[in-house]
């Protein structure tokens, strides 16, 4: 079991408490405050202090609440004063008699606006300008694509036939070699193929692919022989 500890801070606080509450009672029944009304005062002092004490801590501008901890303490520190034998209870002016029947207006509006003012102002919209906008995503470029053309064959001399072999039969003709595709080349020009059938709903031909790659009409072919 844990034992109580005795703060002699909270012994002060409870005894500053009493005493000042006992004071705003007695000034407030001399000031003509009798019965229930004179121990309200006291009360109303104390919350608007905690009032202003709360907004302080709760508020980066708290001038205001400052100003009504200052109006609620001079309260609290005056009734101590008075009643401390230099203000005779039995005759109290008409000035003290006028301030404390007015002080539950006061503190009203004193709690009032501690309560329900913002806390803080709205933050302004940042305006929206061009630097704060994203910057727009570029194309990706196409990949660099060397093309190898095919080493053209040389030129065929004629040749004349000897006598005996004037009747020889013709050779046969030579056929071109076929144009060497790159596979990244290849995988390029399928993208379009894709792109193209998406977009016509046919097939791409040899002239189109020529066009879109800017490779020579052999190449364009045989890139299109193996798309099919």
């Amino acid at each position: 079991m844990s034992r109580i500890r005795i703060d002699a801070v909270l012994i002060q606080a409870v005894i500053a408490g009493a005493l000042s509450f006992a004071h705003l009672h007695d000034l407030a029944a001399a000031a003509g405050q009798d019965g229930w009304k004179a121990w309200a005062y006291p009360v109303s002092v104390d919350l608007l202090l905690v009032a202003a004490w709360r907004r302080m801590r709760t508020t980066a501008d708290n001038r205001a609440a400052w100003a009504w901890f200052i109006i609620a303490l001079a309260a609290s520190l005056g009734a101590n004063v008075a009643t401390a034998g230099l203000l005779d209870l039995g005759d109290v002016p008409a000035w003290l008699r006028i301030l404390v029947a007015g002080w539950p207006a006061l503190a009203f509006l004193g709690g009032t606006l501690l309560v329900h003012s913002p806390a803080a102002a709205p933050t302004e919209t940042q305006p929206v300008t061009a630097a704060t906008l994203p910057a727009p995503s570029e194309p990706e470029p196409a990949p660099d694509v060397t093309v190898e053309r095919p080493p053209e064959p040389p030129p065929e001399l004629p040749s004349v036939p000897a006598p005996e072999e004037a009747a020889a039969p013709a050779p046969a003709p030579v056929t071109a070699p076929t144009a060497a595709v790159p596979p990244a080349l290849l995988d390029h020009a399928r993208k379009l193929a894709d792109t193209h059938h998406a977009t016509t709903g046919s097939r791409i031909d040899s002239a189109t692919l020529r066009a879109r790659l800017g490779i020579p009409a052999p190449l364009a072919d045989a890139i299109t022989a193996q798309l099919t």
